[in-house]
């Protein structure tokens, strides 16, 4: 009697989250009306480029989107609209020794992101700009850790443009 009626409160929990349309268990919060996304290829408008970094880029955030949302990718007039740019890519030193040597530095990519959902626009976020670092140790050069540094820069951007604009963190 006690496991059928534990049965029954579980599969009414389970009925009552999916029949709200709304919650998933991606963590979006994406209206049922919205079925379909457009994501712009990234645009990158750093000083100094690295000529993979935007095509990476635009794959991981559809392949983000086509992982965690059942919304349909158009190549145009999506009901929600990803516009990013990649503003910076930037090397810095960061831990500098009594020698005044760096010891490590740190990879720095900035993006901006424009998010446009057509059918609620109070949603809507316009140039919001988000950042994530990677620091390596200053006796490897760039080129033998950027490919690394980059994806998970990528991995971390993102996952936050995407929180932002459908998870709406």
């Amino acid at each position: 009697m006690r496991k059928t009626a534990i049965i029954l409160t579980m599969i009414f929990c389970l009925a009552a989250l999916s029949g709200c349309g709304i919650y998933s268990f991606s963590g979006t919060s994406i209206k049922p009306d919205v079925e379909t996304i457009t994501i712009e290829p990234v645009v990158n408008n750093a000083l100094k480029v690295n000529p993979t970094l935007a095509n990476s880029m635009t794959e991981a955030l559809k392949d983000k989107f086509k992982k965690l949302t059942s919304l349909r990718e158009e190549e145009e007039d999506g009901d929600l609209q990803l516009i990013v740019t990649i503003e910076s890519y930037d090397v810095r030193a960061q831990a500098i020794t009594a020698d005044e040597v760096a010891a490590q530095n740190r990879l720095t990519i900035t993006a901006n992101a424009t998010f446009i959902n057509v059918l609620h626009p109070e949603e809507n976020f316009e140039k919001k700009q988000f950042a994530a670092f990677q620091d390596y140790n200053s006796e490897l050069s760039l080129d033998a850790v950027e490919a690394s540094l980059c994806d998970d820069i990528i991995e971390t951007l993102v996952e936050d443009i995407f929180n932002a604009s459908v998870a709406q963190w």
